[in-house]
């Protein structure tokens, strides 16, 4: 390649988490990045709220690929002494069925508290945790030009050119496009669905605000009906009819220096489209107001930053890797914050791409087989995540069909979290990366309890939701077959209740989680054998 103002090895474009963590494990393992960006540090962002798997997935990146750093985003502690204490914690996630007018019926709320062995993760205040990555990237030895728009990407035999609107230009053996929805490469290639094959619908209007209240305060239930941890202390979800509202504190802790508190609405734009004339806060006034807590909550607060709005947030790609390039996470596609899996996503993309991008360019063999896992786990995410979303709108219409839902979500994630935490120990014990490999080679990529017998339930929840939405079937029969089947299945976490859809409130404390173990060793099958027969706090004290 002619050489102009620079020659790398990898230049990524976009500086928000995904692109600055995988440049500092390149940069750690020698290699020569650029990073692009055509904003700056600190920036508002959202996607604030992370899960017990995100955190388990952080410390095995900061694990086998060596940059500690990563790990720090692993647990509010980490956080609150490595980065900054402008962070919120989270504990659970908190549902609460809201109908118009009438105040919450204590009978349809639900919480899944995180792991205790995980520990409180944190609401990530982006501008800061995000600027924090992107120093790690830099003292790593990563090169940065923020405020630099890419124009265009020529392709070449042996590497790319990147041609700013300023007229410079960068080559580089390979690129990674990790800046989102108006990814440059997509556009460039024409990757973009059109139509896009997601079935979910939703957009979304938010800010950030002061003087939001704990929902524990305006709550009119009795103790007996209160979750074990405050709602307050964790992601909390208003469900309605085709949407719901977001409550992200950052001022939830007694460290936390931040008093701000992310605040949103998504809704299916079919139902709930725009209205002229009406801005981004007077619209999303008119939702919370329906809903008598949430105005009670909301009621001394006021926005910190201007109201986004956006249009239909779903998009999809027809490809993610191709000769030289990859398109990262949000470059590729998006669904809804609904379950948090923005970042988990973006962890198990960086797991899977960086083992082979740091062999390819050692062994300089970028063929197409070899980055053929990294599309396959990408477009099973996409997927699996729009099946489940898509399928949880159609429930908040019915608090039994939800309640389905929620239970076959949390006991996936709570299983597929544990193939990462095994996974990490293994890996440690043994001293070579084999079981972390080994992570890429699933039956079904992309969804979180990658089994036969989980797949099934799931694929069958899915139906069953869309023949409701098409007006098939009441959607009061569904939900009674799918807590049947719930009810009657022989894996669900019976010390947790998980299958006992009476237990709104699932708490997997360090003795329930023993008593997991302990019936996990003795299980017909062997994938819960496997993957739990020895307790998290156990696997934990050997990381």
């Amino acid at each position: 390649m002619q050489r102009d103002e620079g020659t790398y090895d990898v230049a990524i474009v976009g500086t928000g988490l995904s692109g600055t963590m995988l440049g500092a494990i390149l940069a750690k393992h020698g290699f020569r990045v650029l990073l692009l960006d055509g904003a700056q540090h600190p920036r508002f962002a959202v996607g604030e709220s992370t899960i017990g798997q995100t955190l388990f997935l952080l410390r095995l990146l900061a694990h086998r690929y060596e940059v500690p750093e990563i790990g720090h985003l692993g647990s509010l502690d980490s956080v609150l002494k490595h980065v900054g204490t402008s962070h919120g914690q989270k504990s659970n996630f908190g549902f609460i069925m809201e109908r118009d007018g009438e105040e919450p019926d204590p009978r349809e709320t639900n919480m899944f508290r995180l792991l205790d062995v995980t520990g409180n993760a944190a609401h990530f205040f982006r501008q800061d945790s995000d600027t924090y990555m992107f120093n790690v990237a830099l003292r790593y030895g990563c090169e940065a030009r923020q405020n630099y728009r890419v124009s265009k990407v020529d392709f070449a035999d042996d590497g790319v050119t990147v041609i700013g609107a300023d007229g410079s230009t960068y080559q580089a053996r390979y690129i990674v496009d990790a800046s989102g929805f108006r990814s440059p490469l997509a556009d460039q290639l024409g990757l973009r669905e059109q139509p896009s094959r997601l079935k979910h619908h939703a957009r979304s209007i938010f800010t950030h605000m002061i003087g939001v209240e704990p929902a524990d305060d305006h709550l009119l239930h009795e103790a007996g009906d209160r979750p074990p941890v405050p709602w307050h202390s964790g992601t909390l979800h208003h469900m309605f009819e085709r949407g719901w509202l977001w409550i992200i504190p950052f001022d939830n802790h007694a460290a936390s220096t931040n008093p701000l508190c992310s605040v949103g609405l998504q809704v299916d734009e079919r139902l709930y489209p725009e209205e002229p004339g009406l801005s981004p806060e007077d619209e999303f006034w008119k939702h919370a107001n329906r809903f008598p807590v949430v105005a009670r909550q909301l009621a001394n607060a006021r926005s910190a930053r201007e109201w986004v709005r956006t249009s239909r947030m779903q998009y999809s790609s027809t490809r993610t890797v191709g000769p030289r390039w990859c398109l990262m996470s949000h470059a590729a596609g998006f669904i809804d914050p609904l379950f948090s899996r923005g970042l988990s996503n973006t962890c198990e993309l960086i797991n899977t791409l960086a083992w082979r991008l740091v062999e390819a360019l050692k062994d300089d063999d970028f063929s197409m087989d070899r980055f053929a896992p990294v599309e396959r786990l990408e477009q099973g995410l996409l997927d699996y995540n729009d099946k489940l979303v898509n399928a949880s709108y159609i429930s908040f219409q019915n608090y039994d069909l939800w309640n389905a839902v929620f239970r076959i979500w949390v006991t996936g994630s709570a299983i597929g979290s544990k193939r990462f935490l095994n996974a990490l120990a293994t890996s440690k014990a043994v001293g070579n990366d084999d079981a972390l490999r080994a992570l890429d080679d699933s039956k079904y990529p992309g969804l979180w309890c990658p089994t036969d017998f989980s797949a099934e339930l799931f694929e069958e929840l899915i139906e069953a939701c869309d023949r409701v939405d098409a007006g098939e079937v009441p959607a009061q029969e569904v939900a009674d077959q799918m807590l049947a089947k719930v009810r009657e299945s022989d894996w669900m976490f019976p010390a947790l209740g998980l299958n006992r859809p009476e237990e709104r409130f699932i708490s997997p404390t360090a003795e329930n989680m023993q008593a997991v173990a302990e019936w996990a060793k003795t299980h017909p099958r062997k994938e819960i054998r496997d993957l739990l027969a020895v307790s998290p706090q156990k696997v934990q004290a050997t990381l």
